[in-house]
This record gives structure tokens, C-alpha cells and sequence, in this order.
């Protein structure tokens, strides 16, 4: 269901401080084998889904700091917030999402800070157009909620683990 209304600044800062705690309490308890596991050949791994995220959020907080602190008017906005996803996750999750919750309490910092002016500053994206910096939160507001039922769903469909006992040898044992 889509949300009719939109998001306030305050709506958007709150979201975007809260996904990487949420991810966090998704996939806290799930071990390397849950996630790599696929779910089928078009679908990321739980661990590719998570990078994704992570590396979408890292540079859309690089992306709003450039546009406030450097005055940077001109990016590719989509490709920013939704960048090719990589394969797999190319570090432990703990620490790609530490760093990433790290990264997204200095943004929201900055973005506690902003007045009126600052979040109707447009930057222009070669492809859509000009887009006020809180249409840019908007939009990764609602790509991040997304991969976050995202994540919810595929960690709750993995199977079981299954404890198939003593590993039994076959043939003779020499002792």
C-alpha cells in the first residue's frame, strides 16, 4: 500500500536514523551459512540484500552532506539511491552495518539542523530533473523501508537449520 501523504521532514528524518537498527535487529541472530542463502536464482542473498542497503545508504549520506556542505546542485539521484547491488557482501554484516549506522548518525545530525531553506534546496539530476533535498530523503526513505520488509520477508522464509548428528565415517577406521 502506498502512503498517500507525504512525509514530513521530520517523518524522513526519523526513518532514515532508524533503518540501520532495524536491519541490525532482523539479521542479528543469523549465522554466515542464513545469509548466503538464496532463496532462487533471481533473488539476493540476505547478505547481498544487506550490502545493497549499506552501500545505497553510505552514498546517500555522502550525497546530502556534498549537497549541504559543498553547495553540490548536480548528481544522479536514482543511481545514487539505487545503485547496481553487488553480489555479496564483501565484509562481516556486523561491522558493514556498524559502519553504516555510524555513517547514517552523522547525516542525521546534519539533517537535524537543516531549516526550511535548506531542505527545499533543489539539486538536479541529469535524468529526472531538479528535486528538493527533501524529495531526495523522501524517495530514500521510502527504498530503504522497502528493503527492510524486504529483508523481513527472506529472513522469515529461511528454512530451519537442521542438526543431522554425529558425523558417521564410512568404511574402516584405523585406530
Amino acid at each position: 500500500m502506498e502512503l498517500q501523504e507525504e512525509m514530513s521532514a521530520a517523518d524522513v528524518v526519523l526513518l532514515m536514523s532508524s533503518v540501520p537498527e532495524h536491519v541490525s535487529d532482523l539479521v542479528s541472530t543469523l549465522d554466515e551459512s542464513r545469509l548466503q542463502y538464496r532463496h532462487g536464482p533471481a533473488f539476493l542473498t540476505l547478505g547481498g540484500l544487506i550490502g545493497h542497503l549499506v552501500d545505497s545508504g553510505t552514498k546517500v549520506d555522502g550525497l546530502l552532506r556534498h549537497a549541504h556542505l559543498d553547495g553540490q546542485t548536480t548528481a544522479d539521484v536514482r543511481a545514487t539511491i539505487d545503485p547496481m547491488p553487488e553480489p555479496e557482501l564483501a565484509r562481516p554484516v556486523k561491522e558493514a552495518l556498524e559502519d553504516f549506522a555510524r555513517v547514517r548518525r552523522r547525516t542525521v545530525d546534519l539533517l537535524h539542523g537543516w531549516g526550511k531553506s535548506e531542505w527545499e534546496r533543489t539539486i538536479t539530476d541529469p535524468h529526472e530533473g531538479n528535486r528538493s533535498l527533501l524529495d531526495v530523503c523522501r524517495i530514500v526513505a521510502k527504498h530503504e523501508m522497502s528493503h527492510i520488509a524486504q529483508i523481513r520477508n527472506l529472513s522469515s522464509l529461511l528454512p530451519e537449520p537442521q542438526d543431522l548428528g554425529p558425523v558417521s565415517r564410512i568404511g574402516p577406521t584405523h585406530g
